[in-house]
């Protein structure tokens, strides 16, 4: 009886196995860099499936993706700056065209901060690019998650295209990029 026992646990323990959500050979740190990538891939997805057809967004225009700020002050981490080029990433992967900020020289771009874009900005800075609209966004740390919003906002008159919200679990892979030489 107690073999059959010892038995019937070996083979569920296996069973449980089975649903690992880590992929052979995969260490944590892959997973959860994995799981930022496509959690913000699918953002921009959501983003993008969730844009009003009558606002006259054109897939060949500019867009500008701005650094996401933090909530709470307006400033950056090194996750608000990774957001962003993770967004830029989709979306010129989704066939935008995307103005790379920081190889323009009369952008102002503070080290280590990243671009930042406030809406007194947003016209003038995409008039000067001929950006149809701006990628904003903001991201807000709780005990167990960090809550982000991103928007695309019109060049022409601020109004908002499309809107998502997504949450990222608070690991220490998220902590750490929202460690900065402040905190």
């Amino acid at each position: 009886m107690k073999k059959a026992v010892i038995a019937l646990l070996s083979m569920s323990l296996c069973g449980c196995a089975a649903f690992s959500s880590f992929e052979p050979g995969s260490s944590y740190c892959e997973v959860a860099a994995e799981d930022l990538l496509q959690a913000n891939h699918t953002a921009v997805d959501q983003l993008l499936a969730s844009m009003l057809p009558n606002k006259g967004f054109i897939k060949s225009q500019p867009i500008i993706v701005a650094t996401l700020v933090n909530i709470d002050d307006l400033t950056s981490s090194r996750l608000g700056r990774v957001l962003s080029e993770q967004i830029g990433t989709k979306l010129t992967k989704s066939g935008y065209s995307v103005i790379e900020l920081k190889l323009r020289g009369n952008i102002f771009v503070k080290q280590s901060e990243g671009e930042f874009l406030l809406s007194r900005e947003v016209k003038d800075i995409s008039l000067n690019h001929k950006a149809q609209a701006v990628v904003v966004g903001t991201y807000a740390e709780s005990r167990g998650y960090v809550y982000v919003t991103v928007k695309i906002v019109s060049a022409n008159d601020n109004q908002t295209i499309a809107a998502h919200d997504y949450a990222l679990p608070l690991d220490a892979n998220i902590r750490s990029l929202l460690w900065t030489a402040g905190k």
